[in-house]
């Protein structure tokens, strides 16, 4: 709210009505011009206000406020626009002024409000804050602390879901549809998106809108969407570009919910497609359209009873439970056909293409609830917001799988970095790899890995473990199927003798009875059929791969009946798998059952891998960051703004350790010393042997350059060490400023921990091999900020130098908790104090009774303020 907003505000109380003034004024009948003159007497601290506008026309749709009555104390007001009551803004606005006043020193809000004022002490209520109510004459008092608490927090993500999941329901469960541009001609986008919808079998009307046509394939046409008879819920655009924008308006006009815009020519296309974009977007804003696209391929449910294809994808999946979204629309279409051949059903497909307004995060918060899909497929090129989508995806993942193919492992561009963890972080998509493993997503490396996964995930239960059963007709596919699995860290048990003994009553005496079992090339279909019921009936397996391939004059239907037939009279619930080794082998398993079929034993080897890594996630308790004692934030937060206002890059030394030890991170002990003298000074202070490095900006990887020397025994050592180390700095004209003095820490093993500060996922960790040859060794692993309290741990354990932590031949084991606070503590810190943009402590040592960073280098900038919550209403731009 600014003064200037005064004609805003009242034009906002001008159009509430009666009753909205007198739950806002208490009377009906009050001077709004003298009204919206006080509130826009703003100062920002003691009186805040927010104004909600719409559109670009600023049309007023909300106000709050706050007035300080007493010292840590202020009264809220809210008033919202007729159309927009009940829907959620009054809270949004709440969470808003809460934040503000917290920040200016106000800890409690309280409210007047009309005890036949429902909604608004609903607001109060659905907020998530605790409050306390209490009757006055002719009034409620409301009181509520302005901190968030995690209720708070938890009922606003629980919003921003529901509403998620309505916007894509509105695509995917119309009533009647429009398609602008729909086209006689079959071979035309419009004409084949409009011949797609009728004869899929949709429910509703679908109207088709032709400027120059009276009927588009047996269908009376209309020349606008404003002159169609009734409401249409949903609009497909199939129109030029330089059309759509005109198009978009006048379905804003005729009421429509949802646009679905198949035209390129967008944000892909250069900077005139991002204008363009950026203009489609601002209409569906200021209309509250919601928009799928532009440059996609169109949308499909194929639930039962909700049949609905807006592609023109030349072909449809099965019904099914599998929901797919991909930012691809070619790839789009290779996955509908792909799926179709692997006998996979889709609950629903979306093409997103640009992604200017509902994205894949929306369509995974939408399958979520929807009983008819049980598994996620992504096709992701890059992220709108990935901290939303961890949120979603670590949620959603505890009951629907979630596959994703992510294109570009490689990096387009280069970090300019200034520490170990930077270089580390910079060479490959690792942070990637770091969301989806956190997020228990499944990553395939390829389309054909994520449909392999997707059979399995949607036709077989989950394994309740990692022991596989491999059943063959030939040796060496079985070896070479135990091999993969193994490589996928799947166990292949040996067969215990009671079960050797079942399966020799009907096998030959040349078969290998271990396992793998090798049934030999002479196994027909009853022996593949009481094969499997032997194996599955023992509790010693969690899963069943079967291998045929195919010898002469043997056909391969017999056997794949025999199969489907076991698998379909199993003992007991777990996953099978099937490899027939030829296409045509592999086709008569297929059209026998539903059993994930291969043509390789490796493919169904790795996608078991991938599944019980996801169902290992599944396992771990859902934890959140845990509070930390004995930290001092807002010391951390002056300190920093501090070097921020003193135009600071690089923390020196002493603002590197203070900041460290706001967070309990320990460190040893140091001087700073301006001379050699001063160094054999602060050696003297400091005691027993001692670490000396040189400081300056040119100096950044101080082993690399001869500027640091440790191990030195007493101040003569070090006022030597320091003089040689100036000689040999100015000898390559590097400039020292001062000498960093520390104690020596004895034994332990050197790790590096560090954090690159993402432009789109935020704070990064990296935890791996310290020292000197960090990079070299490249043994790290990454965690996206903050860490949850059993993330260390697993940090730790998926180390290669693990063993050397545990204690390595002899050598004492590391303090393994104290580590593991260690990490939680930077974690906190950085996600806590985002101007931290890098940061390296490198090394950190590790010892027996204590975990200490040795040196640091932190990188600051100014942080943008961020977002109090989470919400869908995104930013214009796409």
């Amino acid at each position: 709210m600014r003064p200037t907003d005064r004609d805003t505000l009242l034009q906002l109380f001008e159009g509430l009505d009666r009753d909205s003034l007198t739950f806002r004024f208490f009377s009906g009948a009050s001077d709004l011009s003298s009204a919206a003159t006080a509130m826009a007497e703003v100062d920002h601290t003691r009186h805040y206000g927010l104004v909600a506008t719409r559109g670009d026309d600023s049309h007023p749709v909300g106000h709050a406020t706050y007035m300080t009555s007493s010292p840590g104390r202020a009264e809220v007001a809210f008033a919202v626009a007729e159309e927009l009551q009940g829907l959620g803004l009054g809270t949004i606005l709440l969470a808003h002024l809460a934040e503000v006043a917290e920040s200016n020193g106000i800890s409690v809000f309280s409210a007047e409000v009309l005890p036949q004022n429902h909604r608004m002490i609903e607001v109060f209520r659905e907020s998530g804050f605790p409050i306390e109510t209490s009757s006055e004459p002719g009034s409620i008092h409301v009181e509520l602390p302005t901190s968030f608490t995690a209720e708070a927090v938890e009922r606003f993500e629980e919003r921003d879901r529901l509403a998620a999941a309505a916007a894509v329901r509105l695509f995917l469960q119309p009533r009647a549809i429009a398609v602008i541009g729909a086209s006689r001609r079959r071979q035309t986008v419009g004409g084949e998106v409009f011949h797609n919808l009728l004869e899929s079998g949709f429910e509703g009307v679908v109207f088709p809108i032709n400027r120059s046509a009276d009927s588009v394939q047996a269908v009376r046409a209309y020349p606008r969407i404003g002159e169609v008879p009734g409401q249409v819920d949903v609009a497909v655009l199939a129109v030029p570009a330089d059309a759509v924008i005109e198009a978009a308006r006048e379905c804003a006009a005729a009421g429509v919910a949802a646009l679905v815009v198949l035209s390129a020519g967008f944000a892909e296309s250069g900077p005139d497609g991002v204008e363009r974009q950026r203009e489609l977007v601002r209409v569906c804003r200021e209309a509250g359209m919601r928009l799928v696209g532009p440059n996609c391929l169109g949308i499909l449910a194929n639930a039962d009873g909700a049949c609905l294809n807006a592609t023109f994808a030349p072909r449809v999946p099965p019904a099914g439970n599998v929901g797919f979204v991909t930012q691809s629309g070619a790839l789009g279409l290779a996955l509908i056909e792909l799926a179709e051949d692997r006998g996979i059903g889709v609950s629903s497909f979306a093409s997103i293409g640009n992604r200017a307004d509902i994205t894949g995060n929306d369509l995974l918060e939408y399958w979520e609830e929807d009983a008819a899909t049980e598994v996620a497929l992504l096709y992701i090129e890059s992220f709108s917001d990935p901290r939303r989508f961890s949120r979603v995806a670590r949620r959603a993942g505890r009951t629907m799988p979630i596959v994703a193919v992510k294109s570009g492992r490689s990096v387009a561009g280069e970090r300019a970095t200034g520490t170990h963890t930077g270089a580390l972080l910079s060479a490959s998509d690792v942070t990637v790899d770091a969301l989806f493993e956190q997020s228990g997503v499944i990553r395939t490396e390829t389309l054909s890995e994520l449909l392999d996964v997707a059979s399995l995930l949607s036709s077989q239960p989950l394994p309740g473990g990692n022991r596989v059963g491999i059943l063959t007709n030939a040796g060496g596919p079985g070896i070479m199927c135990a091999d993969a699995c193994e490589a996928e860290g799947l166990e292949v048990p040996e067969l215990p003798l009671a079960i050797r003994e079942a399966l020799a009553e009907h096998l030959p005496r040349e078969a290998a009875l271990t396992n793998p079992v090798d049934m030999i090339a002479t196994a027909g279909a009853g022996q593949y059929r009481r094969s499997i019921e032997t194996l599955a009936a023992w509790d010693g397996i969690d899963a069943l791969i079967v291998i045929f391939i195919r010898p002469l004059l043997r056909g391969s239907e017999d056997v794949a009946g025999a199969v489907a037939q076991a698998v379909a009279e199993l003992p007991r619930r777990v996953p099978v798998q099937a490899v027939f080794m030829t296409v045509g082998d592999r086709e008569a398993m297929a059209s026998a059952s539903s059993i994930p079929t291969h043509i390789q034993p490796e493919d169904a080897a790795r996608a078991l891998g991938r599944v019980i890594r996801h169902v290992n996630w599944r396992a771990r308790p859902a934890e959140e960051p845990s509070p930390l004692p004995d930290t001092r934030p807002d010391e951390a937060t002056a300190l920093l703004a501090s070097a921020l206002g003193e135009g600071a890059d690089w923390l020196g030394a002493e603002g590197a350790a203070a900041l460290l030890d706001c967070y309990g991170i320990q460190t040893p002990r140091w001087r700073v010393a301006a001379d050699p003298a001063g160094a054999a000074h602060a050696a003297e202070e400091i005691g027993g042997r001692i670490a000396l490095k040189a400081l300056g900006r040119q100096i950044v990887h101080k082993s690399d350059i001869g500027a640091v020397r440790t191990g030195l025994a007493d101040p003569t050592a070090v006022a030597g060490a320091a003089v040689q180390m100036d000689e040999s700095l100015a000898a390559a004209g590097i400039e020292r400023e001062r000498f960093l003095v520390q104690a020596m820490i004895q034994g332990g093993v050197e790790l590096l921990v560090g954090i690159v500060n993402d432009a789109a996922f935020g704070p990064v960790l990296a935890c791996g091999a310290g020292g000197t040859g960090a990079e070299l060794h490249r043994d790290v692993v990454v965690r996206i900020c903050p860490l949850n309290a059993g993330d260390p741990g697993e940090m730790l354990r998926a180390l290669e130098i693990y063993p050397l932590l545990r204690g390595f031949r002899g050598e004492p084991p590391v303090d393994l908790p104290c580590l593991e606070e260690l990490l939680l503590r930077v974690s906190a810190m950085v996600d806590a104090h985002p101007e931290i943009v890098e940061l390296d402590l490198n090394p950190v040592i590790a010892g027996q009774r204590e975990a200490v960073a040795v040196d640091a280098r932190i990188r600051i900038r100014p942080a943008a303020p961020a977002r109090p919550w989470p919400s869908t209403w995104k930013p214009i731009e796409p």
